[in-house]
């Protein structure tokens, strides 16, 4: 959503630029990521916004030097997918089990609900279908990235951080587990490819073993996959009203919430 540089001089620094047209977005990315590292999160610390002279808005960032993401890792060698997806699994639950003060923090349940408040692309009844499907999510008060993948978190040595925490919430972890789910389940071969450096088959093979690892071994995949399933739906139905279309792939899946 922006571009990215490194400071000249300062290597420990760097800086996030947001099109003038998404000052609202660099503002709530800022104040999430404080938040979020306010809490103990592994997350580059926020260190200021800034305005530039042509009236972008800029985040400065501790810069993690000769970080790597974990889809990057995982694409120059597929054979590191298992241990990668143990340590990302770990990430994740620590995160899941973090507790936030509600009054401090965003709801997941009301971030999407106002996605789809004033939404396109859906019928009346349609909306009355996802909007019955959050108030029924089950309810808890523990951190959500907001777009959980294995492109957002990066690791360097025994380190990890997750980055892009612009939709930093509270919620059930479901919703973050629906969002991976898209991104490895239903993204084309193409565009996995090009924004997750790997096929399709290594990323599907690193869901199988995240799930694994994150669950344990006493539920079978298949249970976890139905369960997941229709919160990655709901992150679909999401991307149709940020891009303006549903991904070929993802027509089918939305079907679960909207019929």
């Amino acid at each position: 959503m922006g571009e990215s540089y490194n400071h000249k001089d300062n290597p420990e620094i760097m800086l996030k630029v947001y099109p003038v047209e998404w000052k609202k977005l660099a503002l709530k990315e800022y104040g999430c990521a404080v938040k979020a590292f306010s809490l103990g999160v592994p997350t580059p610390e926020p260190k200021d916004l800034i305005i530039l002279p042509d009236g972008r808005l800029g985040v400065v960032f501790q810069r993690i030097q000769d970080k790597k993401s974990f889809a990057k890792a995982i694409g120059e060698d597929p054979s590191r997918t298992e241990e990668l997806a143990a340590r990302f699994a770990a990430m994740c639950k620590t995160l899941h089990s973090t507790r936030v003060n509600k009054e401090e923090v965003a709801s997941t349940k009301e971030f999407f609900a106002g996605v789809f408040e004033n939404g396109k692309y859906l019928t009346s009844a349609q909306k009355d279908k996802v909007f019955r499907f959050i108030a029924d999510a089950p309810e808890a008060d523990t951190a959500i990235h907001g777009d959980l993948h294995f492109g957002n978190a990066i690791f360097r040595g025994d380190e990890s951080w997750f980055i892009d925490i612009g939709e930093f919430g509270y919620g059930n972890p479901l919703f973050d587990l629906g969002i991976f789910m898209s991104v490895t389940s239903y993204t084309s071969e193409e565009m996995m490819r090009k924004l997750y450096h790997m096929d399709r088959n290594t990323a599907v093979r690193f869901w199988n073993a995240f799930l694994g690892d994150y669950f344990g071994a006493d539920r079978p995949l298949k249970d976890l996959e139905e369960e997941i399933k229709p919160y990655a739906a709901l992150r679909s139905l999401f991307v149709q009203q940020v891009i303006g279309r549903l991904p070929p792939e993802r027509q089918e899946l939305v079907k679960c919430i909207i019929g």
